[in-house]
């Protein structure tokens, strides 16, 4: 009944919005664009009835062509393409600021998952006090990554924020006005963003979504929750930072980069004191408070303008001394205002979010090498001896007399000390390892410390292993053991409070193991990790990154964390967001504050409501771990397929995600020409999939699992799991999601290519098979059928790319045959990367 009721909403307030708003596209004044609004529902329809008809993506363009307008050279039909694509993206631009403005019409304060609704139902089941513990050490910490999925320019962005509002107020006027100017500004960034660039682009969000958002949702918790013997802690809520400290396998993210970005961070919460401070003293007019108010303004603008030392605790002890002046002499009158102020800067302190530094072990590795070699004369030592060797060095190293990456690994060291005086120790706390799968891979961090000059005492950072490929998830175990056993590290974890953070990756897992093996190992990893932690009196922290669409580990993210059961850790939940996840998800204060609701209820709840379907039985983990092995055999011969690097390299736009400027990092690892499967980045692998609107990595393997099952007579077996598992039933429902965004009849036309034409055949069947035992399974009728509002914006949003991914193919078509304009058509395939991206946006 809920789900009718949402659903004829959405058709009202989003549907029928967009219908008329995307009327005003047909008479605004864009340059060279009349008339795009009348043809392009004819590429629509040519499209969606050409490829019914197994028509190819060249032969349907041409058609339109011939059919609907009167271009007969190859310059004037690219010219078209090229409208049609800015039309598109403008209208997907328009399409996302009408669903975010819809949002809080869509969704209650008490629904499932809210706050609210975990007061409510701990009042009922009188867990109150126990959801009251949990909360006293309990935290959500999202990580921003600058990992390029964000085609939106800045300056679009800020349209598109101007756009809600206006359509929030139904101002007809205003909308017309922004149109017009999302008619005339370009979606195209000319040269690729510096790392820089991108710490700005979401330090804008921190400084107009999160600051307030995550202020006003501490105080409701503090509000509902809150008594005179309970009182939250400022950890409940956190951010992190990746662009600037990221360095894997970004040659731009120097030392002096993430100095750079630790002092924006600095400036950016203190110019939000200074704003939110103006507020408070206008209401605290009072003798003796205002002039200690006074008196905090002028040292925030001297810190922020004349670059002086302020620290939160100085901001604190103003305040603290306002709040006596205020109690004692004028009624407490508007206590609460500055209480909150209080709050936010316990929350956000001089670092606003924390800013991690990440590197590749094998980097690392070249590191220690060369200053080993430079240190001890020789190179021939295992690499245990070397950095055990190093650590022991009392001398500091001069990084001034290594070259590049070298020299910058070791000032970077050196310098978290000087970030963390001026941001405070939570303003940098933690250095991350990729691909980790060796005890060497954290040590070797600790040994660039010591040679460094930091004392023991003195390392105030968390070493954080990231275990991403099949390969690190098995080795975790005996690399944890090791490391809690290691007379070093295990001083070095005393000091930081015998508290480790582990980071796993869903991102390389999914691309290296498939979607089932990937997310198995996974929940398997945690469980062995958080067995091993309790056994050496470790409180262990999962960090998950999970990225945004499902075949990246994405998915549903509220269900992904309730579905955990009591053999994993459930100390903080800490997931990567990044590009269009930042804002879909969590790109304005209404979804935020949802968003950061659910993640918190979710963490709470798996805890305080024990529910059996969370916690696997013998016989249902014996079941997954025979479907995850079925599905990884099925997977591994697709990526041992000799046509699977060169399907994705000929076929898909792979190559093209590197010149579309929207992300400092390069779009492969390795410098080589030629591509191997293991210098995918998981970004680029899994768009490539998704703009061939096949989507691979979000369900291959599984519904072959599950059919090879139902051969053997044991299809009730795989049911009984569905109904019993909360982690299977996610799993099934976050592929749903994946399949629901493919659209095969597009590439129909590949299945005769004598060269492809065999592997997607492959491709098709598994499609074809995942997607009937699923529904089997589920007794869905249709793909979604749970999740109303997810599948109508969905299939809003295909609509809108169909004619899009029509002109992306037969650009490509075009390149493969070596006909025309490469050139131009190769800008085509870039030009209509973005649209199409941006446009699934709400795949977390």
């Amino acid at each position: 009944m809920i789900h009718d009721h949402r659903a004829e909403k959405f058709r009202q307030i989003v549907e029928n919005k967009f219908q008329i708003y995307n009327s005003l596209f047909m008479s605004l004044p864009y340059d060279k664009m009349t008339n795009i609004g009348m043809l392009l529902p004819f590429l629509y329809e040519e499209s969606k009835n050409g490829y019914q008809k197994g028509k190819t993506p060249e032969g349907i363009v041409e058609e339109f062509f011939t059919n609907h307008t009167d271009l007969h050279t190859e310059e004037q039909k690219l010219e078209l393409l090229f409208k049609i694509i800015q039309y598109i993206e403008r209208q997907v631009v328009l399409f996302d600021s009408i669903e975010d403005a819809a949002f809080p019409n869509l969704h209650s304060e008490s629904d499932s998952g809210t706050v609210t609704n975990l007061f409510e139902r701990s009042l009922q089941d009188h867990k109150l006090e126990k959801v009251r513990e949990k909360l006293r050490d309990f935290t959500v910490k999202i990580v921003f990554t600058a990992h390029p999925t964000q085609f939106y320019p800045s300056s679009v962005q800020r349209i598109l924020h101007d756009l809600r509002k206006a359509i929030t107020d139904d101002s007809i006027t205003n909308i017309d006005m922004l149109l017009q100017q999302l008619g005339k500004t370009p979606f195209v960034n000319k040269e690729k963003p510096t790392p820089i660039d991108e710490a700005l682009s979401i330090i804008y969000y921190l400084r107009y979504v999160y600051y307030d958002t995550i202020g006003e949702l501490f105080t409701k918790i503090k509000k509902t929750f809150g008594n005179e013997h309970f009182h939250l802690h400022e950890d409940l809520i956190q951010l992190g930072f990746w662009p600037g400290g990221d360095r894997d396998g970004n040659p731009f993210v120097t030392a002096d980069v993430t100095k750079r970005v630790s002092e924006e961070l600095r400036s950016a919460i203190l110019k939000s004191y200074y704003g939110n401070l103006k507020d408070v003293r206008r209401r605290l007019s009072f003798r003796g408070v205002s002039e200690v108010l006074g008196q905090l303004s002028t040292e925030l603008y001297s810190a922020i303008f004349r670059n002086e030392r302020i620290t939160a605790e100085d901001i604190l002890k103003r305040l603290d001394e306002a709040e006596k002046i205020l109690v004692e002499q004028h009624n407490s009158l508007f206590l609460d205002l500055l209480q909150n102020f209080k709050d936010r800067v316990k929350i956000f302190g001089t670092h606003f979010a924390t800013l991690d530094i990440r590197q590749d072990s094998r980097i690392h590795q070249q590191v220690i090498d060369k200053v080993y070699q430079a240190k001890f004369g020789k190179s021939e030592a295992d690499n245990d001896e070397k950095f055990n060797q190093l650590i022991q060095v009392s001398d500091k190293i001069n990084a001034d007399e290594f070259e590049d990456i070298v020299r910058d690994t070791l000032i970077n060291v050196a310098q978290v000390k000087e970030i963390q005086l001026t941001n405070g120790n939570r303003g940098m706390n933690r250095y991350i390892i990729s691909n980790s799968d060796a005890v060497k891979d954290v040590m070797n961090v600790y040994a660039f410390f010591k040679i460094t000059g930091y004392k023991d005492e003195e390392i105030n950072i968390d070493i954080v292993p990231l275990f991403e490929t099949m390969e690190g998830l098995d080795n975790s175990e005996s690399v944890m053991t090791e490391l809690y056993q290691n007379p070093i590290y295990k001083k070095h974890l005393k000091r930081r409070g015998n508290q480790q953070t582990i980071m796993l990756g869903f991102s390389d897992g999914t691309k290296d193991g498939g979607y089932l093996k990937a997310n198995w190992e996974i929940y398997k990893a945690k469980e062995v990790l958080t067995k091993l932690s309790e056994e050496n009196g470790i409180k262990v922290i999962f960090f998950d990154g999970r990225g945004g669409p499902p075949a990246r580990g994405g998915g549903k993210t509220h269900d992904f964390y309730a579905s955990q059961g009591k053999t994993i850790a459930n100390n903080k939940i800490e997931l990567t967001i990044q590009g269009q996840t930042i804002t879909s998800i969590f790109g304005n204060k209404e979804q935020a504050k949802f968003n950061f609701e659910q993640l918190l209820t979710a963490g709470v709840e798996n805890d305080v409501f024990k529910n059996s379907k969370k916690d696997l039985t013998e016989k249902e983990r014996a079941l997954i771990i025979e479907l995850a092995n079925i599905s990884y055999k099925k997977y591994s011969d697709l990526k041992a397929h000799p046509m699977f690097v060169p399907y994705l390299q000929e076929m898909s736009t792979l190559e093209y995600y590197g010149k579309t400027n929207i992300g400092s990092r390069p779009s492969k690892r390795g410098g080589g020409n030629e591509l191997k499967f293991e210098d995918l980045r998981a970004i680029p692998f899994v768009g490539s999939w998704s703009q061939l609107k096949q989507n691979v990595p979000g369900f291959f393997g599984f519904g072959f699992a599950m059919q090879q099952l139902k051969e053997e007579g044991r299809f009730d077996e795989v049911r009984e799991l569905y109904k019993g598992s909360d982690f299977f039933k996610t799993l099934v429902l976050n592929s749903m999601m994946s399949m629901n965004k493919s659209y095969f009849p597009l590439t129909y036309y590949i299945k005769d290519n004598t060269k492809f034409g065999e592997f997607w055949n492959v491709l098709f069947s598994e499609y074809n098979l995942s997607k009937d035992i699923m529904l089997e399974l589920t007794g869905f009728k249709m793909l979604q059928e749970e999740d109303p509002l997810s599948r109508k914006s969905v299939k809003i949003r295909e609509k809108i790319v169909l004619p899009l991914l029509s002109i992306q193919q037969y650009a490509l078509m075009k390149i493969q045959k070596g006909e025309g304009n490469k050139e131009a058509y190769e800008k085509l395939v870039t030009r209509s990367l973005f649209g199409n991206i941006n446009a699934s946006r709400n795949s977390a």
